[in-house]
């Protein structure tokens, strides 16, 4: 910070790193028209001092830019968005969310921008845009927790999905996630005790992201509670939680030696979907020779054959929430330490674990702040 204790300036960084203005701007805006040592002790100098390049003439400090921003990877299914179902039937997680923080917003008088892909480098696409709004969120472990440390000292950042972090890290920001370990916990619970399930196969994600982290821990505590003996692993890892990668892995869990599992549990619904075609094409019955369930409750879920079981959460209650926090932080209606909210999620039962057409819901977690 300057002396008069005002947001860090370039004027700042180039003063503490003994280079020109126009050297910082280079670092930021050509960054291989710079020496890597002087690059990197700009950098290291910028991140100390909470410096954030911005875009806009306004400066941050004014809070004036009247945009919020929504720092997402690119999660896009092919085979969904190849589907010739209606649009709102491929609507994916990311999509929903995006949805409800649009809403929002603009009840709220802001816009939103949207940045699609979290490539790293010397200036983060997630720093460029904190240098053009007034507030932003993030999805959990997509961006280094100590990169959003220092940006939130000049102005609002809300984690989106996934706990908060040990209390050992740096961590200072707002957080807003769903009952995940509820949600798959109950619904485990419920192919166990209404179905009779002794042989589940959980397929998760070969990075895992909190939210698949906690699906499973929930799917291992259920299976605990009843006794039923499951490894401490999941059955499979994919790399993408793709239709794709949900059909290859119901071939290879249907193609392993041994019993079949009486129950395919996935981590998405994108991959559960892939798993019905899948299925359908080898002649296995669902739910007759074995259940299918998915989590995240996307409206492909209820129009594939047979019907999804899945857990429904409220995506597009996560991005309104999201700017809420957001908008409070920026009028000054809430102030202090960071807060955490979690949404209840609900297990939605339908045919392809055995229910039938009728959907029986119940609820997991609740909302608190």
């Amino acid at each position: 910070m300057g002396a008069s204790g005002a947001a860090p300036t370039v004027y700042d960084v180039a003063e503490r790193s003994g280079v020109s203005i126009a050297t910082v701007s280079r670092v930021y805006r050509m960054p291989e028209s710079v020496r890597p040592e002087t690059r990197e002790r700009v950098l290291a100098v910028a991140h100390a001092l909470g410096y954030v390049p911005s875009g806009n003439a306004r400066g941050l400090a004014s809070r004036s830019t009247g945009v919020l921003g929504l720092c997402f990877p690119d999660y896009s299914d092919p085979d969904a968005e190849a589907a010739e179902d209606a649009d709102d039937a491929a609507m994916l997680y990311s999509d929903q969310i995006i949805r409800g923080m649009e809403r929002a917003a603009r009840r709220h008088g802001y816009a939103l921008l949207i940045a699609a892909s979290l490539k790293g480098g010397p200036e983060s696409l997630v720093a460029k845009v904190a240098g053009r709004v007034d507030g932003f969120a993030v999805l959990a472990r997509t961006v280094p927790t100590a990169e959003l440390d220092v940006i939130s000292r000049r102005q609002p950042v809300v984690m989106l999905a996934g706990p908060r972090e040990s209390p050992d890290t740096a961590d200072h920001l707002d957080h807003v996630e769903v009952a995940n370990f509820d949600g798959q916990r109950e619904l485990t619970r419920h192919l166990i005790e209404d179905h009779g399930v002794r042989r589940p196969a959980y397929v998760g994600s070969s990075e895992e992201s909190p939210d698949v982290e906690a699906r499973f821990r929930g799917f291992l505590a259920a299976c605990g509670d009843a006794g039923v003996e499951v490894a401490g692993e999941p059955a499979l890892r994919v790399g993408m939680m793709t239709q794709a990668e949900g059909a290859r892995a119901a071939e290879a869990l249907c193609e392993r030696a041994g019993e079949r599992p009486d129950a395919f549990v996935f981590a998405n619904d994108q991959m559960a979907v892939g798993a019905l075609h899948a299925l359908e094409r080898r002649g296995v019955k669902v739910p007759g020779d074995v259940l299918v369930t998915g989590f995240d409750g996307i409206p492909l879920s209820r129009l594939v054959r047979p019907s999804l079981t899945t857990v429904h959460q409220p995506m597009l209650r996560l991005g309104e929430a999201a700017v809420e926090l957001l908008v409070e932080r920026l009028s000054g209606a809430r102030t202090g330490d960071p807060v955490s909210v979690m949404l209840p999620v609900t297990v939605v039962r339908r045919t392809s674990c055995g229910c039938g057409d009728t959907e029986a819901a119940g609820a997991a977690g609740a909302a608190e702040r």
